[in-house]
């Protein structure tokens, strides 16, 4: 090979490279979207005015261990809390409803009657296969103003292993033995309330 040959391929080996160099290559894939943003519900609390969620410090009892670590979200401040330590130290009624159940609008009224006589046992709301949002704006229209949770991530309600259909009652005894309310399961009155508080094991 001459000279000037090896001269001209070593040329167009320069200007080989110097086109790759500048070549346009692909974007860069756009970096994923942000999560939206969790909605303000400061406003939706206020209006709700909500009691805290009742807690236990101390040790769950054997009968609550199969809801221990099972989150839920306090619909008074939303702050996570545990299912088990929530409903413990019983008895408490735990009434498991949904934005979508009309007979459920009827019921919660009723609890919360029930709930503000003297010696009722506690009563804990838990909204199910709904939003805080939603279950904060039904609770502030109802004037329901109970104990109240929600369950974004399904687990309360798989939990508790929920019938078909709503509302839902259980009641909680002193031991953590959760007790589901089949007679009646809707309420109609505070009395019916009394009555299944005293028969499923309740002090009232």
């Amino acid at each position: 090979m001459t000279s000037a040959a090896r001269w001209s391929i070593a040329g167009l080996v320069l200007v080989v490279a110097a086109v790759i160099a500048i070549w346009p290559r692909g974007s860069d894939p756009a970096p994923a979207p942000d999560a939206p943003p969790a909605p303000d519900l400061a406003s939706a609390r206020a209006a709700a005015a909500l009691p805290p969620c009742p807690g236990s410090a101390g040790a769950v009892p054997a009968g609550l261990r199969e809801l221990s670590g099972v989150p839920a979200e306090c619909l008074a401040d939303g702050s996570s809390v545990d299912l088990a330590k929530t409903l413990a130290g019983g008895p408490v009624l735990v009434n498991v409803w949904a934005t979508w159940c009309a007979p459920c609008k009827e019921e919660l009224p009723l609890l919360a009657s029930y709930a503000a006589e003297p010696g009722a046992v506690p009563v804990v709301g838990l909204a199910v296969q709904s939003t805080p949002a939603g279950a904060l704006e039904l609770l502030g229209s109802l004037k329901v103003r109970l104990p109240s949770l929600a369950d974004p991530s399904g687990g309360a309600q798989r939990a508790l292993r929920l019938p078909a259909g709503l509302p839902a009652s259980y009641l909680v005894g002193a031991d953590g033995a959760v007790r589901l309310v089949e007679n009646p399961r809707l309420f109609r009155s505070v009395d019916q309330i009394r009555q299944a508080v005293a028969t499923y094991g309740g002090n009232a």
